[in-house]
């Protein structure tokens, strides 16, 4: 293997100082970008006090997006992509081992809640098996992944819930999908920091170092090999 190379101390801090001000400088854009993210002017989701009509499954029956929200200002959705009871998105599991305690989202008036098209009686034993407590409803018979970008795909969506003109109304304010649904979860992060970076062929990584196709090494996490 291709590994670093090796310095004294001296030059070691020397590098890890020059590289610090890039990083600085990329913290200082990531602020920004979230301060106009801030700023974006937001959508309405048709329909009235029940955010569009959407119907969805939960484990207490029928839930309106607005029953999503659990009674908070404002919601983050995940589009979990859903190929059936027998083949699990190994992506969208990834991420949602990302996915830190809810109290500290909820501490800021802060929901989630994962959705698929898929049905709840598929969607339940799965969740029991990854140990996750994140509320997840299917959103089978109903437009809401079509509507908000995910079709049959994975994507997160934004909402603010308003009552000014005296009724519960829902506004969408973002959406991503992609890399940047990738670019929340700490896993992907964590490595980034380290030398072997993801270790997958399209990285920007020295010649030598070990690589494999992405996708092809994401498992379950009850699926690796000790």
């Amino acid at each position: 293997m291709n590994r670093p190379q090796v310095v004294s101390a001296q030059d070691w801090r020397a590098a890890r100082e020059a590289l610090l001000v890039k990083e600085k400088e990329h913290t200082r854009a990531l602020d920004a970008l979230a301060a106009e993210r801030r700023r974006m002017p937001m959508v309405r989701v048709d329909g009235k006090g029940d955010g569009g009509g959407y119907v969805f499954e939960g484990p207490d029956g029928p839930a309106s997006l607005l029953d999503l929200f659990d009674g908070r200002r404002q919601l983050i959705v995940y589009s979990f992509m859903w190929l059936g009871a027998d083949t699990f998105c190994s992506g969208c599991s990834m991420f949602t081992d990302n996915i830190g305690h809810l109290s500290h989202l909820h501490a800021r008036d802060t929901s989630l809640a994962l959705v698929s098209r898929g049905p709840l009686a598929e969607i339940t034993p799965f969740k029991e098996r990854m140990g996750w407590t994140i509320p997840w409803f299917s959103s089978l018979g109903n437009d809401f992944n079509d509507d908000m970008g995910a079709g049959d795909g994975f994507a997160l969506n934004v909402f603010l819930r308003d009552d000014g003109d005296g009724e519960d109304a829902v506004y969408r304010t973002y959406f991503t999908s992609g890399r940047g649904v990738e670019r929340l979860g700490s896993g992907w992060t964590f490595l980034d920091l380290t030398p072997l970076g993801r270790q997958e062929t399209w990285e920007d990584s020295p010649e030598g170092r070990p690589r494999s196709r992405p996708y092809e090494w994401w498992r379950l996490h009850d699926e690796y090999e000790t």
